[in-house]
């Protein structure tokens, strides 16, 4: 990470002197005397400002790969049963491979809570939470294809240069918590690297990636603790290599790749100390452990309340196979089966800690399926119309908003772009879409691109 210049006469020894130390610089051995040397390049970044007071503090983002079937769980349309089989003109519209006639959901939907919000049978537990919830019917995108619409979810754009959202809130906020990263990835699912990536944003922005498929926070991030060195090591090291920084500084200027690694590496250092802490969820009373169930996502789901409860701001998870172009009935009630309880535990550990009126919670995928059938008995990708839906802080709750036509093929009422979305997300955090910018490559850059309206209608 130090920038060493050969025409340096000092170049020789600083280099005979990383021989010396063996090598053992690790990325969170680095870190460790970074953060508290008094050197304008070492020292933190200032905390970002909402340009209007936010209604919410922190975002968890539950991203559910493939594209579920809309249909199925949030959207009834009992038109596909009176006309199963068939293939109106209005749900003539092209899709992405070979479809047939009309599909009926085979699931039933009742009515959940005071607001009788109707959800599937698939999801009993998510509709006792009915009432948290706000329903967009009405979702539309722009590409059927995993890759380009994960990343069209994640970013604004289907081409994969671009910060995804997480990267942005973090870039426009800061972080809450010094000790922990601004915006974490847990899990893995189509499209991954969209909601992970920095983009041309400072590489301090990107997603820090953990996996749920541990409980050790030490297996979870790698290098969390540095084995071979005692912390008198480490800041010797670091002294040392501070001192090329502030002199690589003076010489050359910022350098803004530089900089961003020497963040991370501050970054990392603090969270040796607080990560083994909040990624644990083994610390959690079993009646909690209990109530999201088990599994990667459940783990999930509960890691994700822990972050946001100690400042992160924004916390993606991922759940992946939601990709049913066969066998739907029985491929969609395992994937149901693995969100439904730790989703309404989360909802309702949120309300009860006093963290929902400051968190958004976003359920959804990169699009939903349509109703004619592909191989008899699944869905293809539907991009027209889908359904997301938010709970959280500044949100009004147990409504729906919008809908799509009597088929649940298109987007018909009060629509919501990708772009809407995430002009709202951004809103509820004290951000306008169009102000928060980067300038990259002669252009100022936005999450929303030259789109994107505030869905004022759904705000509490």
């Amino acid at each position: 990470m130090t920038h060493l210049d050969l025409a340096d006469p000092f170049a020789p020894t600083r280099r005979s002197f990383l021989r010396e130390l063996g090598g053992s610089v690790g990325l969170l051995g680095l870190a460790s005397y970074l953060q508290a040397a008094e050197s304008p390049v070492s020292q933190p970044a200032p905390l970002g400002k909402p340009h209007f007071p936010p209604r919410i503090k922190q975002v968890i983002f539950l991203f559910m790969a493939g594209g579920p079937s809309h249909l199925d769980t949030f959207d009834p349309k009992p038109a596909l049963a009176k006309h199963a089989g068939q293939r109106p003109g209005s749900a003539d519209l092209r899709t992405e491979r070979m479809t047939g006639g009309l599909l009926p959901s085979p699931f039933s939907f009742r009515p959940g809570g005071k607001s009788g919000l109707l959800v599937s049978d698939l999801l009993p537990n998510i509709r006792e939470c009915a009432d948290e919830l706000c329903v967009l019917r009405s979702v539309h995108a722009v590409n059927p294809n995993h890759s380009p619409a994960a990343n069209y979810l994640a970013t604004g754009r289907i081409d994969a240069v671009h910060p995804g959202i997480g990267a942005w809130v973090s870039y426009g906020l800061g972080s809450v918590n010094a000790n922990l990263p601004g915006f974490v990835s847990i899990g893995a699912g189509f499209g991954q690297t969209g909601f992970e990536r920095s983009g041309y944003l400072p590489g301090q922005y990107q997603a820090t990636r953990v996996v749920a498929t541990e409980t050790d926070p030490e297996k979870m991030i790698r290098h969390l603790r540095n084995p071979a060195l005692a912390p008198s090591d480490q800041k010797r090291q670091l002294d040392a290599l501070q001192s090329f920084n502030r002199a690589h500084a003076a010489a050359n200027g910022n350098d803004p790749q530089l900089e961003a690694r020497i963040r991370a590496l501050e970054t990392a250092f603090r969270m040796q100390s607080a990560a083994g802490e909040a990624f644990d969820v083994r610390r959690e009373p079993l009646r909690v452990r209990e109530a999201y169930g088990a599994g990667d996502f459940a783990r999930g789901c509960l890691l994700a309340r822990r972050l946001v409860e100690r400042g992160v701001r924004f916390v993606q998870v991922s759940n992946g196979g939601w990709d049913h172009h066969a066998r739907i009935n029985d491929e969609l009630k395992k994937k149901c089966g693995e969100i439904d309880r730790p989703i309404a535990a989360l909802l309702r550990d949120l309300r009860q800690r006093g963290l929902l009126e400051e968190t958004l919670v976003v359920w959804g995928g990169e699009f939903g399926r349509t109703p004619v059938s592909e191989n008899g008995d699944g869905r293809d990708h539907n991009h027209y119309g889908f359904t997301m839906w938010l709970a959280g802080g500044g949100i009004k709750r147990g409504i729906v908003h919008g809908a799509t036509d009597e088929f649940g093929f298109r987007a018909a009422e009060d629509r919501v772009s990708v772009h809407d979305l995430h002009a709202t997300i951004l809103h509820l955090l004290g951000l306008d879409h169009e102000r928060l910018t980067y300038r990259y490559s002669g252009r100022d850059f936005r999450l929303t691109d030259v789109y994107g309206r505030v869905v004022n209608e759904i705000l509490a």
